[in-house]
C-alpha cells in the first residue's frame, strides 16, 4: 500500500492500494491518472507531505488515526472516531 503523511506531525492522512497512481508536486497531490485524476489534495504537496510505498496498513486504519514513524504504526493519542460523534 501507499500512504501520505504530514511532514509536521507524521499523521497518516491517506492510504491507497499499490496500483493507485499518486504524484506529489510543489502545488498539490494528484491521485489517479494525471489527465483525469480521481481527486486532487490541495492542502498537501511535496513540501509538507511524504509518500511512502510498500507498507501494510493496520486493519482498523482510518484517516488521521495513526502516525507512521521509523517504519512503524502508532495510534494518535486522543484520536476520536468522527463517525461516533453526536450532533456535530
Amino acid at each position: 500500500m501507499k500512504l501520505i503523511l504530514s511532514n509536521e506531525d507524521k499523521v497518516v492522512k491517506y492510504l491507497f492500494e499499490d496500483d493507485k497512481a499518486v504524484a506529489l508536486s510543489a502545488a498539490h497531490i494528484v491521485v489517479g491518472d494525471a489527465a483525469s485524476p480521481d481527486f486532487i489534495i490541495g492542502d498537501m504537496n511535496s513540501t509538507n507531505a511524504t509518500l511512502v510505498e510498500g507498507v501494510t496498513g493496520p486493519e482498523d486504519w482510518f484517516g488521521c488515526k495513526f502516525k507512521y514513524v521509523d517504519n512503524a504504526w502508532a495510534e494518535v493519542e486522543g484520536w476520536e472516531d468522527p463517525r461516533l460523534r453526536d450532533g456535530e
